[in-house]
């Protein structure tokens, strides 16, 4: 009587491939999913792209502040004249002169119906929705490569599955071409077991290359080729555990729920600096300046002058733009309103989604879990039955098929469990290094813009560019 003495084999070690996640072991060298997610945090362009983007809106501040302070011109000019004069005699007197003149003014603005205070603040309010939309920008890079990440875990153990599933179906054809050539079986259990056989070769192509795949995606998302992959757990201890209390959070501390609050502040705000245009302004100037004709044959004549000058301009009439720019600044600010319950909307949806997601995720893996083991115990008792002849080789082939099958299962739901508590964690913005504990620093975008903020001058960015 012949055996499959390598299933007990093939059971052992898929066991150990796949459950190794839930006992969280893993080698002492393997990359953990924390380090991928530092990786990616510190060099995903498109992080660093939107770092840049709001450093560059913290400098809407200072440019704003600048409508309080003065503005500082000088000048300074110089030439060559001739002048040719005709006299009674009809002799002509040539004169070459050489003007110059320089000067200096100096202009500060005292009031200007309130638009440098508007303009600030809109400024102000920009630079904080940024931080909003930034940290937006974080949390889905940090979830793209928890997603990455696991893809390529799942796709290893998929390929390893189907591996031990190719070696099974060859010995299993062996099996039934030694028993075809001592008379126990039909030329029928043969072809169906070389069938079986083919389609786990195919198979497991297929999954070879759903893992390049991954870990292509891998690279471009974390930024460097996947290595030994250990286990990831999920972050069930930083999400919430009733749907309310999910969708409360999101409402409260997502990202771009606050973005979109900011905005309004930006667009209510703007409203003023429309108005501002409707309103006297005061300015003071000083002005210093020497000049000279540069006569070369007179004597030279020089002055100096030096004025201070008060101005109050009061527009009566600019054709309606200021006018048709207040009432567009309030549709705009109409607008802002709409976006943001929107964007509320969304952030609810996002939210009970993720919640129910990840309370679905959990029914399918313990399913799962209960499918493989269901299934291992049919395989063993089908296997002693096909020995004592009372089940056909096709019925071994079904079996491990549907073994093969409830595993490929078991590996997608622990794929998805994970996935689904950190999508959750991102739908109530909470997806960042600080709730991680991720073993990096931290960007802390008001460094920058509080280095920017009060600078009177300088070409040179913090960073020395």
């Amino acid at each position: 009587m012949i055996r499959w003495h390598s299933r007990q084999r093939y059971g052992a070690v898929t066991t150990l491939l796949l459950l190794g996640a839930a006992s969280g072991a893993s080698p002492a060298f393997a990359e953990t999913l924390q380090d991928a997610l530092v990786k990616a945090y510190q060099s995903s362009p498109q992080l660093n792209a939107s770092r840049a983007q709001q450093r560059a809106t913290d400098e809407n501040v200072p440019q704003a502040l600048s409508g309080y302070r003065p503005q500082i011109i000088a000048s300074l000019s110089a030439g060559l004249q001739t002048v040719r004069n005709t006299l009674p005699d009809n002799s002509i007197q040539t004169q070459g002169q050489k003007p110059w003149q320089i000067g200096v003014t100096v202009t500060q603005t005292l009031f200007n119906g309130f638009k440098t205070s508007s303009s600030v603040r809109v400024a102000e309010f920009q630079v904080l929705s940024g931080r909003e939309a930034l940290r937006n920008t974080g949390q889905g890079v940090l979830l793209d490569a928890v997603t990455a990440y696991m893809n390529v875990i799942a796709n290893q153990a998929l390929v390893e599955t189907q591996k031990l599933n190719v070696q099974f179906l060859r010995e299993t054809l062996g099996v039934a071409r030694t028993r075809l050539a001592a008379g126990d079986v039909t030329p029928t259990d043969t072809a169906q077991a070389e069938a079986r056989l083919s389609r786990g070769l195919a198979d497991l192509n297929a999954a070879q290359v759903a893992l390049q795949v991954s870990e292509a995606t891998y690279a471009q998302v974390i930024g460097d080729r996947p290595g030994h992959l250990a286990a990831a757990p999920t972050v069930d201890r930083f999400i919430p555990h009733t749907q309310q209390a999910s969708i409360d959070l999101a409402i409260k501390q997502n990202p771009a729920v606050i973005a979109a609050s900011y905005d309004v502040d930006v667009a209510t705000t703007t409203i003023s600096v429309a108005e501002s245009s409707l309103m006297p302004q005061v300015t003071v100037q000083g002005n210093v300046l020497r000049q000279s004709d540069g006569d070369s044959y007179l004597s030279v004549k020089r002055s100096d002058q030096a004025t201070v000058l008060g101005q109050i301009t009061m527009p009566i009439y600019d054709g309606g733009l200021a006018a048709s720019q207040t009432r567009q600044s309030k549709e705009l600010a109409m607008q802002s309103r709409q976006v943001l319950e929107q964007v509320r909307n969304q952030a609810r949806t996002a939210a009970l989604s993720a919640f129910i997601t990840n309370e679905g995720a959990k029914v399918a893996l313990s399913a799962a879990e209960s499918e493989v083991k269901a299934a291992t115990v049919a395989l063993a008792g089908v296997r002693r039955e096909a020995q004592a002849g009372q089940r056909t080789t096709l019925d071994v082939l079904n079996s491990q098929a549907d073994l093969t099958a409830a595993r490929s299962r078991q590996i997608l739901s622990q794929r998805d469990r994970v996935i689904a508590s950190y999508t959750l964690l991102s739908a109530i913005g909470k997806l960042d290094v600080r709730t991680l504990g991720l073993n990096t620093p931290d960007y802390l975008p008001e460094v920058h813009y509080h280095q920017v903020r009060d600078a009177w001058h300088g070409l040179r960015t913090p960073s020395g560019q």
